[in-house]
């Protein structure tokens, strides 16, 4: 049992806090988890229910009797592979928690990158008392952190969110509700524009007028996915993860359904993969339907991002 160790004269004792977040972190970096310590502090918070606040303050009282066999099977579970956002249900992004389940991909650092480009981008075209205030969708949301952030970011903007997958869609409304956003966010399940282009699947959403579309969408290349890290190869979903057979199929059937969109977004915002944002952006510029056309490097000095931005508005 992980709560108990062995004296001198080998009765068994208690294990203080710190002694089981050390044993746990050993562990975790014997199989290979990275940032050990880290992991095995954020499971102990979750199995105890603490801050870290409380934490540092009782690292010395004895490990609870009655959480030791939760705490060896999360410990197992993470020595495993198993990404730790799953197990405590929640990943923070742009200073918010989002819940998040294997239904969906764990929201990303540099994705909190691709909001800053869409709001910057959009309160120049929209100031804060334009009418109408613009229309932005986002493809794929997952989670729903992008949706849920610009609204509430931005609470009079109008936005939707689609997915393909239900269960991710039921994940997004969770974190909308949580974040008192979801009066605000219409959820529309389907595949790419589909459900946005006109005659198409005569939805009720089928012709709305999309101002700003972003996404982030699979962009991972089929053949990559074996030389992916465990945690995101075993754990995360497949749908959200894979992109066809170089990663931009999505990109592909997204560009080639704008144009039978009602109106082409004024920004167009992009998440892609390393090497593929200045492929996105010359199809992009192809269109010749943009005056801007940027591509955003994220916190590893990595090009991430493609935000194409028309100035004037098109009737």
């Amino acid at each position: 049992m992980m709560g108990d160790r062995e004296d001198g004269n080998g009765t068994a004792q208690r294990l203080t806090l710190r002694e089981a977040m050390l044993g746990a972190a050993n562990e975790l970096s014997a199989q290979g988890v990275d940032e050990a310590r880290s992991n095995a502090e954020l499971l102990l918070l979750h199995v105890l229910g603490m801050e870290r606040s409380q934490l540092l303050r009782d690292f010395g009282e004895p490990f609870p009797a009655d959480k030791a066999e939760a705490w060896t099977e999360l410990v197992r579970r993470k020595a495993l592979g198993e990404p730790i956002q799953y197990m405590i249900g929640e990943q923070w992004f742009y200073g918010r928690p989002f819940a998040v389940t294997p239904a969906v991909l764990i929201p990303r650092p540099e994705t909190e990158l691709l909001v800053e480009a869409v709001l910057e981008a959009a309160d120049k075209l929209w100031p804060p008392e334009a009418e109408p205030a613009p229309t932005v969708v986002d493809v794929g949301t997952g989670s729903g952190a992008i949706a849920v952030t610009l609204a509430s970011q931005r609470p009079r903007w109008r936005l939707c969110a689609s997915d393909l997958s239900p269960d991710a869609l039921a994940v997004a409304r969770t974190n909308a509700a949580r974040h008192e956003a979801d009066g605000r966010i219409v959820f529309v399940q389907g595949d790419l524009l589909a459900p946005f282009v006109p005659g198409r699947d005569k939805t009720e959403h089928a012709g709305l007028r999309i101002d700003v579309l972003v996404s982030n969408p699979p962009y991972i290349p089929a053949a990559d996915m074996e030389g992916l890290q465990r945690e995101v190869r075993d754990y995360e979903p497949h749908l959200a993860l894979v992109g066809g057979e170089d990663g931009l199929d999505p990109y592909r059937r997204m560009i080639d359904q704008l144009p039978q969109l009602a109106v082409l977004p004024r920004i167009v915002a992009f998440e892609l993969g390393i090497g593929q944002p200045r492929l996105v952006a010359a199809m992009l510029e192809r269109m010749s339907a943009w005056d801007d056309i940027r591509i955003i490097t994220d916190y590893g000095g990595i090009e991430r991002h493609v935000i194409a931005t028309q100035s004037q508005p098109r009737e």
